[in-house]
């Protein structure tokens, strides 16, 4: 890209030097040296050796990225690596595990806890089809390629709908395979439609890093809902043992109220009167002229 740019430049600087020099009213030593300063000025070549350097340095990257996914354990843990980011970023700690044992003795790449039960996760695929489908220029070769590269992927499937789609050992009724490349699942999802819709009908959903987040999301909407509906069921039950022990202390307030309340206030009462009459007698008495 840089090279056609420079190769644009330059020929458009020798188109305007011949249309100058044809005019003859610019000495060509002139033309050089205004040319060379304004070079020099603008720190052109410094700019553009920066943009080599750069654009040398995003091929190396490029050339590595490629040459770790031409290898299987390397791509294998690439896609691990990814995967944990993406649950990470997402989930709280206690929502998900990377590669742990969840029954039977299956430890998936990861699994997700929901409230349908553990969805697994499994991120290893076989790309290396793939990537000889793109790279030969052989139609009958790549059409091969291509076959065995969605045989590759069914045998996948059907080993996670056996290990990990099992709702009666605890797992949800489904399972992700997870690709970590955009370009692999797009081209899935246009080559090989019906096989993903059958396994998805079979418990079995394949995902990229992008649709994965997004079934993160409902999955983490999914368990915070349950959640707040258990609180909410906690706070009822509350309310109820509350209004049991209040209807409680109200039938006893009813008849400590109704009954010796009232007794007690008519034997006050009485006792009120019974303390005048003996009053009364006591200033009668008192009222006695002494002989």
């Amino acid at each position: 890209m840089i090279e056609i740019l420079l190769a644009i430049v330059l020929l458009l600087l020798g188109v305007l030097i011949f249309l100058v020099l044809r005019s003859r009213k610019v000495q060509p030593s002139d033309l050089k040296n205004v040319m060379s300063s304004t070079w020099t000025e603008l720190g052109l070549d410094q700019k553009i050796g920066t943009i080599e350097s750069h654009a040398n340095d995003i091929r190396q990257s490029y050339r590595s990225f490629e040459q770790m996914l031409r290898v299987p354990q390397e791509r294998a843990s690439f896609g691990e690596l990814a995967l944990e980011t993406i649950l990470s970023d997402q989930l709280p700690p206690d929502m998900y595990g990377i590669r742990e044992t969840v029954f039977d003795g299956k430890r998936p790449d990861a699994h997700i806890k929901s409230t349908e039960g553990v969805i697994c996760i499994d991120s290893k695929f076989s790309l290396d089809n793939y990537a000889g489908m793109l790279a030969t220029e052989d139609p009958a070769e790549k059409q091969r390629l291509k076959k065995d590269f969605v045989a590759d992927v069914r045998r996948c499937l059907d080993k996670i709908a056996v290990d990990y789609v099992c709702p009666d050992k605890g797992s949800a009724e489904f399972a992700f395979a997870y690709i970590p490349s955009e370009s692999v699942y797009y081209f899935l999802l246009t080559e090989a439609y019906e096989m993903l819709l059958e396994y998805v009908k079979g418990g079995v959903q394949v995902v990229s890093p992008l649709t994965f987040s997004a079934k993160i999301e409902l999955i983490r909407a999914g368990v915070q809902a349950k959640k707040l509906s258990e609180k909410a069921e906690e706070v009822k039950n509350d309310l109820i043992i509350i209004s049991r022990r209040f209807a409680d202390i109200d039938d006893k307030w009813r008849v400590f109220f109704g009954t010796h309340l009232k007794n007690a206030a008519l034997q006050a009462e009485e006792l009120d009167k019974s303390y005048k009459k003996l009053r009364d007698e006591f200033d009668r008495i008192s009222k006695i002229p002494e002989k």
